[in-house]
């Protein structure tokens, strides 16, 4: 099932291309063509999601493969809690995604449609990925279809975004490539056979300078994804030049990245140095959300506005990750899947008001609301979602956050508690002058409201946000044994001290590790 998902998107992709150099072939079926392979990728994700058993720990659905024997490389993919919902937020936007760009994308939508499915085959392939040889090749493949989105249909510095997205991910990609070696050299040294697999990697001893080293590396190529501060200077400049559907994809997905690799790589493979770097990430991420919002706040364009909220809200899902224990780390979690629907759903909006003004500068808009009701409603409700109104999907993954970052330390509890002020204020201002007051550009007096095919693309995410504000234990119960299992992996009751100069001298007791078992789901 996990194979037919993944590459399901890549044959619709070569479908798309091959079906558009034939003559008289019409632009509108193969637009059709896409939306329905991203439909059938989504129903697939829910078929998963159905069958998945919500009390195992276990990886489910597991397929394994031998791909290059020689070294140790295979073909291994699984799902579990921490996954399976990530699987699910893909498949759920890229309908959405295509569906925003039918107005939008209006030379070359097959090669366009192409790029987008063959991304959401790499973005599977990545969070199912068991091997990491394996998830490497999905993360770096998933580069090439993102470069094109922006480099071939962005705004006006699209080029330099483009490139500018793919240096940074590359210069991290390449020291995670190193420790990836050197693990499977050591698993090398111990057992006298190479393996990449993940379960078997966390088997082995590591020296503490490696595993110091390797989860620098690991971490560096994560926390650029994400992106934590500082090292965010990438993401404006990809959001702002990206179009609506690469805004979206890239905020509501590809971001994910990032934090799914700490929670899956970073901190079970190397414990010991995660529970040092723990406090120093968590400062990192605890500046990123009062600096993200400060930024936020002064942006005059609303594309880079939400841009920069989102490295205030990530900011928290790494906080969450560093707190280490089952409200935090629960919490990142399910504020992954909530970011991914708020944000993608402002992109989505800003989306529809610059198709309609060609701009994006909030002065030039106002007095919105008595024009288009429909679109204002449910710019209030994701706005609101965003900043965590309860009820909504914001609130529920924020209060598990800041409640386990309390347990652990009210100090970074106190400063994300701030960012959570401040994401109101700029949000809400920003909303006051988008939709209310006077008009006074005349632009804006004739605008159309909501047609009915943005409805079909903005309701789904509205529908989304309620949904998860009001029944979180939907999301929150299948994810908990696996968390519970990192948990097990990563223990705080294990005693560090700082490495001396040379990387050497980490030190840590026993981490208990229970077995894992494969399960097929129910």
């Amino acid at each position: 099932m996990l194979t037919t998902l993944i590459f399901l998107p890549l044959a619709g992709a070569i479908l798309l291309l091959l079906l558009k150099g034939r003559e008289g072939r019409r632009d509108g079926l193969l637009r059709w063509l896409s939306l329905g392979v991203s439909l059938l990728v989504f129903a697939l994700t829910l078929v998963v999601w159905a069958r998945f058993d919500p009390s195992s720990a276990d990886y489910q659905f597991v397929e394994r493969r031998e791909w290059i024997p020689a070294f140790g490389i295979s073909y291994l993919v699984g799902v579990d809690g921490i996954s399976l919902f990530l699987l699910v937020l893909t498949g759920f936007l890229t309908p959405i995604a295509l569906l925003s760009s039918w107005a939008s994308v209006h030379r070359r939508f097959a090669e366009f449609a192409a790029f987008l499915l063959a991304l959401e085959s790499a973005m599977l392939g990545v969070f199912v990925s068991l091997d990491l040889f394996l998830f490497y090749l999905f993360w770096d493949a998933m580069l090439i279809p993102m470069y094109f989105l922006i480099g071939m249909w962005g705004y006006e510095r699209r080029i330099y975004a483009a490139v500018k997205f793919i240096l940074y991910t590359a210069a991290g990609s390449i020291l995670m490539l190193v420790a990836i070696i050197g693990l499977g050299s050591l698993h090398y040294s111990a057992t006298g056979e190479y393996s990449f697999e993940l379960q078997a990697l966390q088997e082995i001893p590591i020296p503490p300078n490696l595993e110091f080293w390797f989860f620098l590396a690991f971490t560096l190529a994560f926390a650029i994804k994400v992106p934590l501060f500082p090292f965010h200077t990438w993401l404006p400049d990809a959001h702002v030049e990206a179009p609506t559907a690469g805004s979206v994809i890239l905020a509501g997905v590809l971001l994910k990245m990032g934090t799914y690799g700490l929670v899956r790589f970073s901190f079970p493979l190397f414990p010991d140095a995660a529970l040092f770097f723990a406090p120093y990430l968590a400062v990192l991420a605890v500046v990123g959300i009062v600096y993200g919002a400060l930024v936020s706040m002064v942006q005059p364009d609303l594309k880079k506005l939400v841009a920069y909220s989102s490295v205030s809200h990530l900011g928290f899902v790494v906080l969450g990750i560093t707190a280490l224990n089952v409200q935090g780390v629960q919490g990142a979690v399910y504020q992954m899947l909530a970011h991914g629907v708020s944000t993608g759903g402002l992109f989505l909006l800003v989306g529809m008001l610059s198709d309609r003004r060609h701009t994006r500068l909030i002065a030039e808009f106002g007095g919105l609301k008595a024009v288009m009701p429909r679109l204002v409603a449910a710019f209030m409700i994701i706005t609101l979602a965003s900043i965590g109104l309860p009820g909504l999907n914001g609130f529920v993954g924020e209060f598990l956050i800041v409640l386990g970052a309390f347990r652990w330390d009210p100090r970074y509890a106190a400063v994300a508690v701030l960012g959570v002020i401040l994401s109101a204020v700029y949000m809400l201002w920003m909303f006051q002058r988008v939709n209310y007051g006077t008009i006074t550009e005349d632009e804006n007096a004739a605008l159309p409201d909501l047609t009915r095919r943005e409805g079909w693309v903005i309701g789904p995410t509205v529908a989304a946000a309620v949904l998860m504000g009001v029944l979180p234990g939907l999301f929150l119960r299948p994810m908990q044994p696996s968390v519970e299992r990192l948990l097990q992996r990563v223990s705080r009751e294990a005693v560090v001290t700082a490495p001396a100069s040379s990387g050497a001298g980490l030190q840590a007791g026993p981490v208990p590790h229970a077995p894992i078992r494969e399960t097929a789901g129910r």
